[in-house]
């Protein structure tokens, strides 16, 4: 079994790469969308259930968004037998990297995140204007911090196929 974290910042493709992946007869999974992530209190660690759109101002400083260990961990003893991606990315990744063989971490410019952003219609997050810069300081430190952990980086700038061709070839060169 070969599990593989695809990270990257907001708005550099995971969730479609997620989905092309999932055409192409692989076992993929969108940490956003089935379950793994969830918002949460920073002061006091309690989950959110309904978090505001769009956020008010302040509101990413004290609540942040997170992956659940224990849902990856039955992810990773589920998948034993064949190659499976999660592909999302959360403030404690940290703490769930250990389960994963391999790391992927998708990486773009400024001026793609910028313009996929504001033109992405499978998410809203990133239009409001607090979403956004955060989203502009996450983007230099993401390729940084994945590069220490060892992921593979790829630019996913490049045409679509490209791209998945690429985190497929990561996979398959261990």
């Amino acid at each position: 079994m070969t599990l593989v974290w695809v990270t990257g910042n907001s708005g550099t493709g995971k969730s479609t790469v997620c989905g092309v992946l999932r055409e192409r007869g692989f076992v993929a999974l969108d940490a956003d969308e089935d379950g793994f992530c969830r918002w949460f209190d920073r002061a006091d660690g309690e989950a959110v259930a309904d978090s505001p759109y769009p956020v008010p101002a302040g509101w990413l400083d004290r609540y942040g968004w997170e992956i659940v260990r224990e849902r990856v961990k039955a992810l990773a003893t589920d998948s034993r037998s064949r190659v499976a991606f999660l592909c999302g990315s959360a403030e404690n990744e940290a703490d769930i990297l250990d389960l994963f063989d391999a790391v992927v971490c998708l990486a773009i410019d400024d001026e793609t995140l910028r313009h996929r952003l504001a033109t992405r219609t499978t998410n809203p997050f990133g239009r409001h204007p607090e979403e956004l810069a955060a989203a502009l300081r996450w983007n230099p430190l993401t390729r940084t911090i994945y590069e220490r952990h060892g992921a593979t980086i790829i630019d996913a700038s490049r045409p679509l196929a490209e791209v998945v061709d690429s985190v497929i070839a990561a996979v398959q060169e261990r």
